[in-house]
């Protein structure tokens, strides 16, 4: 049976609600940004780059930011949303003293996607000059697929001064590794790839060091095509000599899944919290 490639993607579609989760998204995250600068544990706005989405918020845990680093980014298939609406994704690693930084960056049909993952290294080569520490970097569904690039990426190309494995570990949430699908959407008219230029942005075909570790999570309720992306590229990693989990969290949906990530208590805060403690 043929694939219906759009019906398998939009995930927009696939769940009607997602306008009331995205206001509620905005207000969890207007609340946790005023609370965390009340109390002087927020830095807004720091930027990494020329443009106004190359931006960095970092929030601190309370008694002090010398604990593990991690990084959290959005989702929105590279095309949408911003930082503004993901403040609360650090909630849960803050109260069990991990840092976030929750960054922003460009979009498509802008500039291209493998100009984002270039503007996402950036944005860890920052946060490496200024705090001295590795990165454990989570995402959302874009942000899945450029939290696996973090994974794999040689830093050692990019500054000759970084750590090899400056970005240790990586929890992708929902995320697309092997971009060749974007080739049947309608979408790629936005993302403007060929054949060549989509393997050469999938994590699935890079190269990737022994001993890196990469959870790979998704809904449930998603489709096949996501239940599928999740699972491939935590078996070819694994091959490659990565640690790498699997797992389709039961009930959850493209974007509800993201809401594990608010609660400290939570299993999805306790693993994110345990792979920041490798940086």
């Amino acid at each position: 049976m043929a694939i219906d490639w759009e019906v398998e993607y939009n995930n927009r579609a696939r769940v009607p609600e997602h306008p009331q989760i995205f206001e509620r998204w905005q207000r969890d995250a207007a609340a946790y940004r005023a609370e965390t600068v009340s109390d002087g544990r927020a830095e807004i706005g720091l930027k990494y780059g020329a443009s106004p989405r190359q931006t960095i918020d970092l929030f601190k845990p309370r008694g002090g930011d010398t604990g593990p680093l991690a990084m959290f980014i959005h989702g929105g298939y590279w095309r949408s949303l911003d930082p503004t609406s993901f403040s609360q994704m650090a909630r849960g690693m803050n109260a069990r003293g991990v840092a976030v930084a929750v960054i922003g960056y460009d979009l498509c049909p802008q500039l291209s996607i493998a100009e984002i993952v270039r503007q996402t290294q950036a944005a860890c080569l920052l946060l490496w000059k200024r705090f001295g520490r590795r990165v454990m970097v989570s995402g959302h569904s874009a942000g899945g697929h450029l939290a696996a690039c973090m994974v794999a990426t040689d830093w050692n190309s990019l500054d000759a001064n970084a750590p090899t494995d400056l970005v240790p570990a990586g929890y992708a949430i929902s995320g697309v590794f092997d971009l060749s699908v974007l080739l049947h959407l309608a979408s790629n008219a936005d993302f403007k790839l060929d054949e060549a230029e989509a393997r050469r942005v999938s994590p699935l075909f890079w190269q990737v060091e022994r001993g890196r570790a990469l959870d790979a999570v998704v809904g449930g309720n998603e489709s096949s095509e996501f239940l599928r992306q999740s699972k491939i590229i935590a078996d070819s990693w694994r091959a490659k000599g990565v640690e790498t989990r699997c797992d389709a969290i039961p009930g959850m949906n493209h974007f509800t899944i993201c809401d594990a990530m608010t609660d400290p208590d939570s299993a999805m805060t306790a693993r994110l919290v345990e792979l920041a403690q490798r940086t």
